[in-house]
């Protein structure tokens, strides 16, 4: 498991969400180191709220257009991730 540490920002209506743009920098720059090899893009929710225990997807693309996903688990308040699993795309 791959702990990650993603910025978020205030969205309307006093929910916290994840800030999608970062989010994504991130888990190409993470996923690159640890798997070793290039990753095309990466796409995650714009509008994922930071609940606690909850989990989100966010679409990996490798150079050869094949397409996976990235699971992550919201650790806490402060919009800590960690990858929970990386798989192909259903």
């Amino acid at each position: 498991m791959l702990a990650i540490a993603l910025p978020f920002g205030a969205a309307g209506c006093g929910d916290t969400v994840i800030d999608s743009s970062k989010a994504e920098d991130t888990i190409q720059a993470s996923l690159e180191k640890s798997l070793g090899g290039e990753i095309k893009a990466v796409s995650c929710p714009t509008d994922q709220k930071v609940v606690p225990d909850t989990t989100f997807e966010c679409t990996v693309v490798f150079p050869g257009g094949d397409k996976e996903i990235v699971t992550l688990k919201i650790r806490n308040s402060d919009a800590d991730v960690s990858i929970v699993g990386l798989g192909k795309q259903k």
